[in-house]
């Protein structure tokens, strides 16, 4: 089929599968049968089908791709009809791709057309605390790079980078220069990488602890080593919303594990034990003040706040809910 439906949070591997996508174009006549744009309006995405239903110029295949798309979460009956009467026939050569960060409803009729006539495929982020996918994707993209790993090593990138595979990438090819053909070890790993991923993986159980002065040194020290703040209140977000999903059905006497983790949307229901032991000193209340303190954070950083300062000051308050 040539319609495409990519999602998810992990742009990094949603763009890559993009580019493979564009590949199919003839490169001499990319600018008449590659075109990406922003299709957030039933306006754009009908310009946008209409172009794909066009069969492409000269040679090669031709690829319309759509960012920004809102189909899996609203969609007009005209565009509906549009959608309809478009998808089943595009040409075999021109490749319609839509893409989103946010998760279709799979109980909409776009998504089950979608469903129906596009391959659908999820781009979430690795979870820093699924250190075997880490591990396995970190193997995979090794061998790709054509760099060879020591178990060490191996266990020592997964532990600094975390589930960052744009970062990953990075780091592969700066250890590559540096040891050559001969083998990455261990003892290579801290003399060029930057333990970014433990740092943030830190980050979340200092607070928690109401520990103010670690939590700030370690965002002193992420700040300083270029980490993106709007992504690091991202995963504060998504940590602190896992543990009051886990702490509210606790607090309402669920005790079935299977239970809890569907309600906490856990993707590996083993990891609840670990998270049940974190939160064994807290409320839902206080992770709820948590998460409104996050809220505030990311609006004052998406107005141009200066950036250390509101950290700092948000930071320190949530730190501060479980000292009270």
């Amino acid at each position: 089929m040539p319609v495409y439906f990519y999602w998810g949070e992990d742009d990094f591997r949603l763009i890559e599968a993009a580019v493979k996508l564009r590949a199919q174009v003839e490169s001499a006549w990319l600018d008449f049968n590659f075109f990406k744009g922003m299709a957030t309006t039933d306006e754009r995405i009908i310009e946008g089908l209409n172009l794909a239903a066009t069969a492409p110029f000269g040679m090669g295949d031709r690829l319309t791709w759509l960012t920004e798309v809102t189909l899996g979460q609203r969609c007009s009956e005209g565009l509906l009809a549009e959608l309809e009467r478009t998808l089943p026939q595009l040409p075999a050569n021109s490749h319609l791709l839509f893409s989103t960060q946010a998760k279709p409803d799979g109980r909409l009729k776009s998504v089950k057309l979608l469903q129906k006539w596009a391959t659908v495929v999820e781009f979430s982020p690795l979870p820093p605390w699924d250190t075997d996918a880490i591990a396995a994707a970190l193997v995979q993209r090794a061998k790709a790079q054509g760099v060879k790993l020591q178990p060490g090593a191996q266990a020592a990138l997964v532990e600094a980078i975390g589930g960052d595979l744009r970062r990953m990438v990075t780091e592969l090819e700066k250890l590559h220069l540096y040891c050559g053909d001969r083998p990455v070890t261990a003892a290579d790993v801290p003399a060029l990488v930057f333990a970014a991923g433990r740092s943030v993986r830190q980050l979340t159980p200092a607070l928690l602890a109401g520990q103010t002065g670690l939590a700030l040194s370690i965002l002193q020290e992420l700040l300083a080593n270029n980490e993106a703040p709007l992504r690091l209140c991202a995963a504060l977000v998504g940590q602190f919303r896992t543990w009051l999903l886990v702490k509210v059905a606790l607090e309402a006497g669920e005790r079935d594990d299977r239970a809890i983790a569907e309600f906490a949307e856990l993707g590996n229901p083993k990891r609840l034990f670990f998270l049940k032991t974190e939160i064994k000193t807290v409320t839902a209340a206080q992770l709820q003040r948590v998460l409104a303190e996050l809220l505030a954070l990311e609006w004052a950083l998406k107005q141009g706040a200066e950036e250390w300062a509101t950290l700092q000051t948000h930071l320190v308050a949530i730190a501060q809910i479980f000292r009270s």
